[in-house]
């Protein structure tokens, strides 16, 4: 019993211990994608940034793999854009003092839009 108990315990833990995490990006793709970034926000004066944004975050988790399971980005430039527009206005009306909320407000964006793919 004590001995079959052991066996199964070392399994589970041997099972968990091999999943790896890691970033299989390349250079010339992020390169690639920051060009395209630029010109995107610079080509519209700044109103594609949502778009732009949400381009690198999907290349950014396509390629991010944790524990073995690769991530996947959700989020759309239009469901950005909403935000966007509420985020600045926020700041403009608080003098700038919204910006401290704004870098978590974008991180809680991100994350809630960020899922493991199926």
């Amino acid at each position: 019993m004590f001995l079959t108990e052991v066996r199964i315990l070392s399994e589970l833990q041997f099972s968990n211990t091999h999943k790896e995490s890691y970033f299989d990006g390349k250079l010339h793709q992020y390169v690639g994608y920051l060009i395209l970034f630029l010109l995107m926000v610079v080509l519209t004066f700044g109103l594609a940034y949502p778009w732009a944004i949400t381009m690198m975050l999907k290349w950014k988790t396509r390629h991010t793999v944790i524990e073995g399971k690769r991530l996947q980005f959700k989020g759309t430039g239009i469901g950005l854009f909403g935000n966007y527009i509420k985020w600045w206005l926020l700041t403009i009306v608080t003098l700038g003092i919204y910006l401290f909320w704004l870098i978590i407000s974008v991180n809680k964006w991100k994350a809630k839009h960020t899922v493991f793919d199926q």
